[in-house]
């Protein structure tokens, strides 16, 4: 009797753990509307989310990175320069842990978006990955058309970037890092330099890559 109820409490703490796992659901960003539509003589309302939209930039390794290498995964996105003299250093340390976590993974990737491109040329962010030791396809470093990064950062990502030659380094940037799911909408934003929030966002890729790809989460 003894081992029949210890089988029971193991069978009912499993199945709990199980179903907790399965039952966090991140909520969606951004902008969104109704779209109503008639399918099979029938109306039928969906909801339409914001999604990130095409783009191309370089990478460290001097390759065309588009939003279509990014079809069907998870990824993570930053705005720094290498100059950076404040957070962007505490944020790509704290962006290593998600790194280091997922970089054999092959489905989740990290895209770190320069707002100072004049500097930040092709062999200057190579330097600074190398320096943060950084290889392989996981962490791109990523520099392009200095007007098409800020509206991507501030109308897509709804991170806030600028150029401020008052304060150290010329630059001003948010330090989100920004979860977006394999249907291109924001699923978190998270303090980069709060390790805290880091290690949620680290969790929540969790979540995410558990998520079905159809999932139309509210």
């Amino acid at each position: 009797m003894k081992k029949l109820l210890t089988a029971i409490a193991i069978i009912l703490v499993w199945s709990a753990c199980k179903f907790n796992s399965n039952d966090k659901k991140l909520p969606i960003y951004g902008n969104r509307q109704a779209v109503t539509k008639v399918v099979n003589g029938q109306n039928v309302t969906d909801t339409v989310y914001q999604t990130i939209p095409s783009f191309k930039f370089i990478n460290q390794y001097g390759d065309s990175i588009s939003d279509k290498q990014l079809a069907g995964k998870i990824y993570v996105a930053d705005f720094f320069f290498t100059s950076c003299p404040s957070i962007c250093p505490i944020m790509q340390r704290n962006m290593l842990n998600v790194y280091n976590t997922y970089k054999n993974t092959g489905d989740v990737n990290i895209l770190s978006f320069t707002i100072d491109p004049k500097y930040d040329s092709v062999k200057v962010l190579k330097k600074y990955a190398d320096k943060l030791g950084v290889t392989g396809k996981t962490w791109w470093f990523l520099q392009g058309k200095k007007d098409a990064t800020y509206t991507l950062a501030e109308k897509s990502y709804l991170v806030a970037v600028s150029k401020d030659t008052t304060v150290p380094g010329g630059y001003v940037h948010q330090g989100y890092f920004v979860l977006i799911d394999k249907q291109k909408r924001i699923r978190g934003s998270y303090d980069g330099t709060s390790p805290e929030q880091v290690t949620q966002l680290i969790d929540d890729i969790k979540t995410l890559k558990a998520e079905p790809a159809s999932a139309n989460t509210q």
